[in-house]
């Protein structure tokens, strides 16, 4: 997708098609929507007349305008109510658009910005939620249909009537442009049947980035996993033939203050059958998603290279598949996690937090002093928080609550939930130091507080993304399938901490 921003009159653009705005309530349309449906002789104000214009969230109208000015068609989009109007209003707009005009074989559209006149919405910030929404929003997941073909709308074209805006437009397209098709690569990586992406098709990503990007790449084997005594994540690869990879990325925005670090961490379970605790049918279905943890840090340090802040960020991700097999680990085992804990395997369908536990001791073993872990850990994240929203977890109040901003400023929500001690009795052990579980009751809490025995005080946040990694339909910037959740949150997190 290539998307520019130029200076100039929207009405005079030689373009297939050109993409207004009416907020909710409008009577006589202003601006750039002001200017086009002056040069059409009032057709916009015709049709708000009449009642088929009224500006309400989602609606949209197209005109064809016959020759009567420059573009062929002019497309209408209602915003809904001004005061209500968000950054994420001008994602899902864009994206709606987008979709709208490709589905009719537009190859080639001119917008203007949405939000940055009545709504009052930064400019920059704007542009770069318009990017985002086009980009994901044009999304799709074909490779395997045998009549696949390429979108149509292929090229967006930012119109600016104030030229002293178009470098402040022009940079916030360009970020949401890379962050937006980092989000498009974790939604490749988990719509990928497991068949396909293995844990050394997920090495295979990130050297893919490593490669692109000038990011340094490590990717650990078995014997190195057994040396460095990471017993946990080895217990869970132990079911399957597919060789565990532990993946270790490294970007240095900061060389010179190697303090100035943040880790993220992503569960990299290719599938997850459940072990020998085997799951039903039902709950097997989706399950070669349970890697999206790992995709979206992968995704993440994409953009990040990208974008070049200055803080020096790694990620790690534990890359193996949860198999039932005889050789797979069985209830009442017990394993040793890289930082000495033993963990006695109450349920082998808890497995997230065992390949968690051994990718945190690494993180703290070298020196990472802020840690956020992203995973579909836990069925109970999904009763609590059903699709809207991802569980945040964290052992510091102050840390836990810039990964949450970072997630509501991009439109990613995330929710704090308490991490109380009294919870810990839950996973007590009469055999080892711990279980890798903590019962029904309070699952999402006990499942995180079990990954944070592993981080050796750093301040750190748990993001269970179980309920937000996939979507059952289309709306606004998410698609059907791997929503991506929660790239942009990790991104704008990092950008956050660079200052």
């Amino acid at each position: 997708m290539n998307i520019k921003v130029v200076a100039g009159n929207i009405a005079e653009q030689n373009t297939s098609a050109v993409v207004v705005n009416l907020f909710e309530g409008v009577k006589e349309p202003g601006g750039a929507t002001g200017a086009v449906d002056k040069a059409m002789g009032g057709a916009i104000s015709a049709l708000i007349a009449d009642g088929e214009i009224k500006g309400k969230r989602g609606e949209l109208t197209l005109i064809h305008t016959l020759g009567s000015i420059a573009p062929k068609r002019v497309l209408v989009a209602g915003l809904g109510k001004a005061d209500s109007f968000t950054l994420d209003g001008v994602r899902s707009v864009a994206a709606e658009t987008a979709r709208h005009l490709n589905g009719i074989g537009v190859e080639s559209a001119t917008t203007i910005v949405h939000g940055a006149g009545i709504a009052g919405l930064d400019d920059h910030a704007s542009a770069q939620a318009l990017a985002e929404g086009v980009v994901m929003g044009l999304y799709r997941f074909d490779k395997y249909k045998s009549n696949a073909g390429d979108s149509s709308l292929s090229e967006v074209t930012v119109v600016e009537f104030d030229q002293s805006k178009v470098e402040t437009l022009r940079q916030g397209a360009k970020a949401g442009r890379v962050i937006g098709e980092a989000v498009n690569f974790c939604r490749d990586m988990a719509n990928e049947p497991a068949n396909n992406m293995t844990p050394s098709e997920m090495a295979e990503r990130a050297l893919e980035v490593a490669q692109a990007h000038g990011v340094e790449l490590e990717v650990k084997e078995r014997p190195w996993m057994a040396e460095m005594g990471m017993g946990a994540l080895l217990g869970v690869a132990q079911g399957s033939e597919e060789p565990p990879k532990f993946i270790i990325m490294r970007y240095s925005g900061d060389p010179e203050n190697e303090e100035n670090n943040i880790g993220l961490l992503g569960k990299g379970i290719t599938f997850d059958s459940g072990g020998l605790d085997i799951k039903n049918a039902a709950g097997m279905s989706t399950m070669k998603g349970d890697m999206a943890g790992g995709a979206s840090v992968i995704a993440a340090m994409q953009a990040i290279a990208q974008l070049k802040p200055k803080v020096n960020v790694t990620v790690i991700v534990p890359a193996t598949e949860n198999m039932p097999s005889g050789t797979a680990q069985r209830p009442g085992d017990v394993v040793r996690a890289m930082n000495g804990k033993t963990i006695e395997i109450d349920n082998t369908d808890a497995e997230g937090r065992l390949v968690l536990a051994d990718a945190m001791s690494y993180a703290r073993s070298v020196g990472l002093s802020r840690l956020v872990d992203v995973a579909t850990l836990t069925g109970a994240m999904s009763v609590a928080l059903g699709d809207q929203c991802m569980g945040a977890f964290g052992n510091d109040d102050e840390f836990t609550q810039k990964v949450v901003d970072a997630g509501n400023a991009v439109g990613e929500r995330a929710w704090p939930l308490p991490m109380f001690d009294e919870y810990k009795s839950q996973y007590s052990s009469d055999i080892a130091d711990i279980k890798n579980t903590g019962g029904r009751g309070a699952g999402s809490i006990t499942g995180a507080l079990i990954i944070g025995e592993f981080n050796d005080g750093a301040p750190w946040v748990h993001l269970d993304i179980a309920g937000t990694a996939r979507a059952r339909s289309s709306k606004g910037a998410t698609v059907k399938g791997a929503t991506g959740v929660p790239v942009r949150t990790l991104v704008q997190l990092v950008c956050d901490l660079a200052g």
